[in-house]
């Protein structure tokens, strides 16, 4: 009883200890975002300040960030809809035909630093003239977020009941048919995991922007890199650009958690 008692207590710390070193960072970025420069400082000005909404009036009047927003809302819906489209079907034959090699192939498109692929990409894209629209940017996020999609949902068929899809090709469905008409309703919760995931993948990517971006087109990372100056930074300004890439992601993700657990845990033959 003392050893169980004690392993909970041990549990409970350890949780605690780690949200608050995940929390705790965000918290000071979001109250950063409030502060003055000089606020941001002042150690003794940590929780208690003046909150000030001077840093969130300059990112969106002298940042250009409405835009900015709708470049990377744009990516994140475009390259996440194009690979669904995309990846969920192959997902499917890989997993129902045992298309080893072919999964193979996915795994190493997925492993492949995506910093290695950037030179030629810029080579390549800027021979067709693409470089500092979003379709490259498109193009390029696709190239992590179709690997990923394909892998989540290749587990997620591989778990559903192969009695499902007989009963329709007893029915006469093809397995086209079945796919469409059986299997994808079935995946929907699934999807909805790779899709959350392949959207903030490309909301938060960087590296990919960074060169293959142009003026115009800029996504948010990238534009919070432009309140670091070579003499200075501006810290409040950055903290609130910060704050208005991070909390959308974390919104969403906290809204849609409990839908996708659910949909994982309900089961195929459910009611």
């Amino acid at each position: 009883m003392i050893q169980t008692r004690a392993y909970k207590v041990f549990r409970v710390a350890m949780l605690v200890l780690v949200v608050l070193f995940l929390i705790l960072p965000i918290v000071w970025m979001v109250l950063a975002a409030f502060k003055t420069n000089v606020d941001i400082y002042d150690a003794a000005k940590t929780v208690v300040f003046s909150p000030t909404l001077e840093n969130f009036t300059k990112v969106f009047a002298q940042g250009n960030f409405g835009a900015y927003i709708l470049n990377s809302a744009t990516v994140a819906i475009a390259a996440t809809g194009a690979s669904l489209v995309l990846g969920v079907p192959a997902a499917f034959a890989m997993s129902r035909f045992v298309m080893n090699k072919s999964a193979l192939v996915v795994l190493m498109a997925r492993v492949i630093p995506g910093i290695s692929l950037l030179v030629p990409w810029y080579y390549i894209f800027s021979n067709m003239r693409l470089v500092g629209s979003l379709w490259v940017l498109v193009l390029s996020h696709m190239f992590v977020s179709l690997p990923l999609i394909v892998y989540i949902m290749m587990g997620f068929f591989d778990g559903l009941p192969l009695e499902i899809e007989e009963s329709g090709l007893v029915d006469g469905l093809t397995h086209i048919g079945s796919f469409w008409h059986l299997m994808l309703p079935l995946s929907r919760s699934g999807m909805a995991t790779a899709g959350i995931l392949s959207f903030i993948f490309s909301w938060n990517n960087f590296m990919f922007a960074l060169v293959l971006s142009g003026s115009s087109t800029k996504t948010l990372p990238v534009a919070i890199y432009d309140f670091i100056g070579y003499a200075a930074i501006d810290w409040g300004a950055l903290m609130a650009a910060s704050t208005v890439v991070t909390v959308p992601i974390m919104v969403i993700a906290l809204f849609t958690q409990r839908y996708i657990v659910a949909g994982l845990t309900a089961g195929a033959t459910k009611g």
